[in-house]
């Protein structure tokens, strides 16, 4: 063994999965290895240096509430901030920032590099090391490092990103690697064969890169950010920041002829690439192909720092060759005579088939072995960091004999995305929406801290004065809450005023001095709002659960007609048509089935018509 093994976890890998599972174990007092092929490379965004989106923003205020870096980060090197969904209910408004992308990735490395009880390899993990228990199955007992030899350990996480068994491809041209420039984990791959793990291929790609100074600006729609930016992390004081502006374009009808017209080019439509790749974030072949009635696909061009000249192209991925890129590129308004810095390419890697996976991210029998992130199937940096951090906790929990940390799908994101991986094998990249979240009128941006500061409590995953502001949040708002519901005024209670669809928090505060004087924020006044208005429905969908989970043995006729459900979602549809699923609780397991879809199907059910039993 090396002289320095004897680890509590080696982690491999150092994207975001790999970050935030070493920073978690080394908080929780273990001794960590983390494997990385470049040291520098450590939370390196591969694709759009972006962080946050539709229910990706909740992911990471959930992270950040356990004690997770990415929040952080993001405010630290965040070039525009947005919340979007404003217009709708606080149970789908989610932050979104464009950060530099140097700038992250410095900070990111900066935070494991410097974590005490964290040890850092430049090498490649080729095996893994194996020994019996008492009960006759196999544990892990470290890795073998190409250059460095064997590490002992007691867990190990594997967080590989697109490394494992990755291949680049553009036009014709093919190679190893898991991002360019970066050579793949081919020889981890084939020992996880052997070691009786079932793998598959996903799919996943990048647009070129453009220079700045060849686009015509005046000729795009700008995309500012908040005029008053909203932190990620609620330990982050405030966010003072110059904020960049990001453009918007489209494309054109010569801009799909020309795409059209070489996409037999694309590895993908010559059978060379076989794994499927993201459903809601094609290829821009693949979306010119599949809408072939589509006259433009929008296209937000988005800085990648402040001192690059670097652009990237959100919305045009692709792996057709370097000359058709350039030419489709050019009759797109603004880029006429755009210089292209980095061709866009196609990666595709193994992973892991979930059925494998168990709720505390360990593998298979292999007891000891966690996996996390884009190994798991799924897409995107948040969705990644995310099973990191629970992966690093598990970890930690299993080396030191302790019950592992179960989240369910009642309370959190986290808990909602680890159960859709349990259940089903993803046939594509999987990526978090709100509507996969049942208690998604709970589950909010803004309560991230109060729901789970508790369990980072338990952990030691947040300090003192962290703990403490989240604490004196809890009092404040729960004071709010008891002041509406015993503060009565013209013969109702505050808290009836303030359900009423024209009533905000604001108002009720100009009426009622004793509840201004509470002195809540505004995000906190929010807050109480979304918690009061909300509250009618929140009961419901927890009754509406129950129902469907006593319902959960109710027979689905194997020739049902999901296309005759009215109001059904086309992924619904789809994956339903595929699944077959014999029973309303089969159905239930089904990623991208929602509670509104099954009750759009017991509906039909309960009605016994000619949907239920007519041709699929």
């Amino acid at each position: 063994m090396h002289e320095t093994s004897d680890f509590d976890v080696v982690v491999v890998g150092g994207g975001h999965a790999g970050a935030e599972a070493a920073l978690a174990a080394a908080r929780m007092g273990c001794r960590v290895a983390c494997v990385v092929l470049d040291p520098a490379a450590i939370g390196r965004m591969s694709c759009n240096p972006a962080i946050g989106g539709i229910a990706k923003g909740q992911l990471v205020r959930e992270i950040d509430a356990l004690g997770g870096e990415m929040g952080l980060c993001t405010d630290a090197t965040g070039i525009q901030f947005r919340m979007l969904n404003t217009r709708k209910g606080p149970a789908v408004r989610s932050p979104r920032a464009q950060c530099d992308r140097h700038a992250y990735n410095a900070a990111m490395a900066r935070r494991v590099l410097a974590q005490p009880g964290v040890t850092v390899f430049a090498d490649e993990a080729v095996d893994l090391l194996c020994a019996g228990t008492p009960a006759g199955g196999p544990r892990v007992a470290g890795v073998v490092l190409r250059g460095a030899g064997a590490l002992a350990a007691r867990t190990v996480v594997l967080t590989t990103g697109t490394f494992l068994g990755g291949r680049l491809f553009a036009g014709s041209w093919e190679e190893s690697g898991g991002r360019m420039g970066e050579r793949g984990a081919h020889a981890l791959a084939a020992a996880l064969r052997r070691l009786g793990l079932r793998l598959a291929r996903l799919k996943t790609g990048t647009p070129p890169r453009l220079d700045r100074d060849t686009i015509d600006f005046a000729r795009l729609q700008e995309q500012p950010g908040d005029p008053e930016p909203v932190p990620f992390s609620f330990r982050s004081p405030g966010l003072r920041v110059q904020q960049v502006v990001c453009h918007l374009t489209r494309t054109t009808s010569a801009t799909h002829h020309w795409i059209a017209e070489h996409a037999h080019l694309s590895p993908m439509y010559q059978g060379r690439i076989q794994g499927v790749g993201p459903r809601y974030c094609p290829s821009v072949e693949d979306k010119v192909m599949r809408f072939a009635e589509r006259d433009h696909h929008l296209v937000f061009l988005e800085p990648e720092g402040r001192d690059t000249r670097e652009i990237y192209p959100n919305g045009l991925s692709t792996s057709l060759p370097p000359a058709v890129q350039e030419r489709f590129l050019r009759t797109i308004p603004g880029l006429e005579q755009v210089a292209v810095l980095r061709h866009g390419y196609a990666v595709e890697y193994d992973h892991l088939c979930t059925d494998q996976l168990r709720a505390d991210l360990q593998v298979g029998e292999i007891a000891g072995l966690f996996a996390a992130g884009q190994i798991n199937g799924t897409s995107g940096y948040e969705e990644a960091a995310g099973q990191g951090l629970v992966a690093g906790i598990n970890a930690a929990l299993h080396a030191r004999g302790e019950e592992p940390l179960l989240l369910d799908r009642a309370s959190s994101y986290l808990g909602v995305m680890i159960d859709d991986l349990c259940r089903v094998n993803p046939r594509e990249p999987y990526r978090m929406f709100t509507s996969r979240a049942e208690f998604r009128l709970e589950l909010r941006s803004d309560n991230a801290d109060r729901r789970l500061a508790p369990v980072a409590r338990r952990l030691g995953l947040l300090d003192a004065a962290a703990l403490g502001r989240v604490e004196a949040k809890e009092q404040r708002v729960r004071a709010a809450l008891r002041y509406l519901d015993a503060t009565r005024h013209e013969g109702a209670t505050l808290k009836s005023r303030l359900r009423r669809p024209d009533v905000d928090a604001a108002a009720i505060a100009a009426l009622a001095p004793g509840f201004a004087a509470l002195g809540l924020s505004p995000d906190e006044l929010a807050e109480v709002e979304a918690e009061v208005k909300y509250e009618g429905y929140i009961q419901r969908a927890r009754m509406e659960a129950e129902r469907l989970r006593r319902l959960e043995g109710k027979r689905i006729p194997r020739g049902f007609a999901y296309g005759g459900v009215p109001s059904l979602s086309a992924e619904a549809r789809e994956k339903l048509a595929l699944r077959r699923p014999l029973t309303l609780g089969e159905a239930m397991r089904v990623p991208g089935v929602t509670p509104a879809d099954l009750n759009l199907v017991l509906a039909v059910l309960a009605r016994g018509d000619a949907a239920a039993g007519g041709p699929a």
